[in-house]
């Protein structure tokens, strides 16, 4: 049996319904946080899950639509560039994190967090470092997030043609910071994450 899912099965018979969280876009110089939560059924088995940076694109589309059709509950929510700014991109991750879980619509008794710290929920809750790639749950929600996020970019880049984000979604590329210094800072942009450019 694939590890992912032997993880949370163990989980399951520990705490009972368990949720996977996970976020995409906390390195980007622009744009939102998204963060994903999901709560499978006991006997589920997608086929190709894995950590969403494992993944092709094509595959995390596909993944995408498979984890939505076969979910128990599944919630997607972000923390904008202004909470970035004004929280930190951590806290506006956990933020993140906290909305998608409260946007379930069934509370679970356990909700597995990637990384090492938690957003502050009132249910019981485990950090699990490496989260997206031990947790079939986890890994769930860092394909949700980054999938929604990416189209999220895409389309932004609607608005701000120029800085090509539908290619690099935000990251920070040779050609992004190229065409930073062209055009300058645009409203979607992380300032908090640009100083070299802003101090004079």
């Amino acid at each position: 049996m694939n590890s992912l899912y032997h993880y949370d099965i163990v989980m399951r018979i520990k705490h009972g319904v368990i949720c996977g969280v996970d976020e995409a876009g906390r390195g980007p110089l622009a744009g939102p946080v998204f963060a994903a939560a999901v709560v499978f059924p006991e006997d589920i088995y997608i086929d190709g899950l894995n950590d969403s940076k494992k993944l092709t694109k094509r595959k995390r589309e596909a993944v995408f639509e498979d984890i939505m059709m076969n979910a128990v509950s599944f919630s997607i929510a972000r923390a904008s560039v202004e909470e970035i700014e004004e929280l930190n991109i951590l806290n506006a991750a956990l933020l993140a994190m906290k909305r998608a879980v409260e946007g379930l619509h069934i509370k679970p008794d356990c909700v597995l967090i990637d990384g090492d710290k938690l957003p502050g929920l009132d249910i019981t809750s485990e950090a699990v470092i490496k989260g997206d790639s031990t947790s079939a749950s986890i890994a769930a929600a860092s394909i949700l997030a980054k999938v929604t996020r990416d189209r999220e970019m895409v389309h932004i880049s609607r608005e701000y043609p120029q800085y090509g984000f539908e290619k690099h979604k935000g990251y920070g590329t040779k050609k992004h910071y190229e065409a930073l210094r062209e055009h300058g800072i645009s409203p979607v942009h992380r300032l908090s994450f640009l100083k070299k450019l802003t101090q004079p």
